[in-house]
């Protein structure tokens, strides 16, 4: 049957690959692309715009009605038992770790997407074989996703602390971690996981350090070179610079605009009331810089003034393994399930 002949409810064979699925299992493998692309620029800016997921969520709303229909025509009440699950269960756990800043503005709405995209198993005919490989018993496909994912960003603190090994980078972060040289921190993300004190899993994060140089008017390699004089707050400009949102590159980070429309100038101190002005930088631009706090942002210029090499964490480009996690979904299953059951657990 070809796409053109294809029934409302039914399947379709696509011509030269010998592929049989259903028209909106099909349609449902455009996430595979809308996700390479999601990872890829997560890697590169970690950021991903809100406006990238709508379309995928216009599609899944599309499909969802459609399957429903064919599930009422087929009495298939299994079918909205999973997208009660799917929704019920799925969208509120992924809020709560957004709320708990265990993900992303841009994780949490991507399992928004596929929560709605994927309430059931998609089932893709080859000859001889179909994949998913390992469906589960429950067929909850956005679960499969989800644990796909998170059994794939596990691995990566294995990955960073043998790469750290095997090029001899010892110390206490490095399964977090990783050392670079001080002048090379502004075109990196993630965090500094370093204080005067000693290291600590939550430093300063290098967007709010971008912010602020930008806000200062001046470079990491400026204040490297002065730190008394960044140091006492009377050094602060007079007009403030762009701050943007702390992106390496200007695509996306918004460089020529303030970060907060109506901002007040803050008046130069004449004292140390507020080492590096951090405190005068977060009223001003009138957002939290990622969580960033004053004394965060002194501790962190601080080491970045004594140490030439430091170490930061990368974090998680999340996307990356959600993307991991799909392509794992659609072909073998669900790993989580498949290692439990080898263990004799599932």
């Amino acid at each position: 049957m070809s796409l053109s002949t294809l029934p409302l409810t039914g399947t379709v064979t696509v011509p030269g690959l010998e592929l049989t699925a259903s028209l909106p299992d099909l349609l449902r493998l455009t996430a595979v692309l809308v996700f390479a692309w999601a990872a890829y620029r997560d890697i590169e800016t970690r950021r991903v715009p809100t406006r990238a997921w709508y379309p995928l969520a216009a599609l899944a709303l599309v499909l969802l009605v459609w399957d429903g229909y064919g599930a009422c025509l087929a009495d298939d009440r299994l079918f909205f038992l999973q997208v009660a699950i799917s929704v019920g269960f799925i969208i509120p756990l992924v809020t709560a770790f957004w709320y708990m800043g265990s993900f992303g503005g841009a994780d949490t709405k991507a399992f928004y997407v596929l929560a709605l995209l994927f309430p059931a198993y998609p089932i893709y005919y080859f000859p001889g074989f179909t994949l998913p490989a390992n469906p589960t018993t429950v067929g909850v496909f956005s679960l499969t996703i989800l644990s796909n994912t998170v059994v794939a960003g596990a691995l990566y603190p294995v990955g960073v602390a043998v790469s750290n090994l095997v090029r001899g980078r010892i110390g206490l972060p490095m399964v977090i971690g990783r050392p670079i040289d001080t002048d090379d921190l502004t075109e990196e993300y993630g965090m500094l996981v370093e204080t005067p004190e000693g290291f600590t899993r939550r430093g300063l994060d290098l967007d709010a350090l971008r912010m602020y140089l930008r806000w200062r008017k001046c470079t990491l390699a400026e204040l490297r070179a002065d730190p008394d004089r960044f140091r006492d707050p009377a050094s602060l400009p007079a007009e403030p610079g762009a701050v943007g949102d702390g992106n390496v590159a200007t695509d996306g980070g918004h460089a020529d605009e303030r970060s907060e429309p109506g901002h007040s100038d803050p008046e130069p101190l004449s004292d140390h009331d507020d080492p590096w002005g951090a405190e005068a930088f977060l009223d001003d631009i009138g957002t939290g810089a990622y969580g960033t706090t004053p004394e965060g942002l002194r501790d962190g210029l601080d080491v970045l003034v004594a140490e030439d090499e430091v170490w930061i964490s990368p974090g998680i480009p999340f996307i990356v393994p959600t993307f991991v996690g799909l392509v794992l979904s659609l072909t073998y299953g669900d790993v989580l399930v498949s290692m439990l059951a080898a263990l004799g657990l599932a």
